[in-house]
C-alpha cells in the first residue's frame, strides 16, 4: 500500500497518516480506559474479568466452551485458564466438564456473578455516558463504522467481531 504525504502539521510529529491516526486510537483507549478502570476497581475486577462475565451473562442459562469463550473476548487473553481460575475462585463462573468429552470445559456465570453484573449495570452505564456521551448517536455510529473497517482485514474469518456484531 502506498504511504500518504504527510502534511506539514503531521510531518513534525508522526511518520504517516496512519500512525496518526494508530496512535490518536492509542490515546483515546487510554483516556477512556483510565474511567473504567477505576470503576472495576471498586469491584474487585479487571475489564478482562468483567468482558467475560458478560459475554457468560448473555448465553445464560447456557454454559460456553472455554475456547468459544476466548474468542468471543475484546482483548486477546493469553492465560484465559488463569482468569477463569480468579473468577471460580470468588464463585462469579462454574465450570462444567461434560460426561461425553472429558476433554471440553464449559464455563457458565453463576448467581453471585449475576448479581455482580446487576450490581456494576448502572455505574458503568455512567461511566459509558461520561466516556461517549458528549458525542451524537449518529457520530458514535459513524464511529463504529469506521472503527470496524479499520479492524475488519485484521479479524478471524469466523471471528464474532465482525461487522454484524453491534
Amino acid at each position: 500500500m502506498a504511504q500518504r504525504t504527510a502534511t506539514p502539521r503531521q510531518a513534525a510529529r508522526f511518520d504517516s497518516l496512519e500512525q496518526e491516526v494508530f496512535l490518536n486510537l492509542w490515546r483515546t483507549y487510554d483516556r477512556l480506559r483510565i474511567q473504567e478502570d477505576e470503576l472495576f476497581q471498586r469491584f474487585e475486577l479487571t475489564p478482562q474479568q468483567y468482558n467475560v462475565l458478560r459475554l457468560l451473562r448473555a448465553s445464560h442459562p447456557e454454559s460456553v466452551p472455554t475456547l468459544v469463550l476466548s474468542r468471543r473476548l475484546v482483548s486477546r487473553a493469553p492465560d484465559i485458564t488463569r482468569m477463569l481460575d480468579k473468577l471460580e475462585e470468588r464463585g462469579l463462573i462454574i465450570r462444567d466438564r461434560p460426561q461425553e468429552n472429558r476433554r471440553m470445559v464449559r464455563i457458565g456465570v453463576s448467581d453471585e456473578g449475576v448479581r455482580l453484573l446487576d450490581q456494576i449495570a448502572d455505574p458503568l452505564a455512567e461511566c459509558h455516558t461520561k466516556q461517549l456521551g458528549h458525542m451524537k448517536a449518529t457520530e458514535l455510529r459513524q464511529l463504529i463504522s469506521l472503527l470496524q473497517a479499520a479492524r475488519e482485514p485484521h479479524e478471524e474469518v469466523d471471528g464474532h467481531w465482525g461487522s454484524e456484531s453491534h
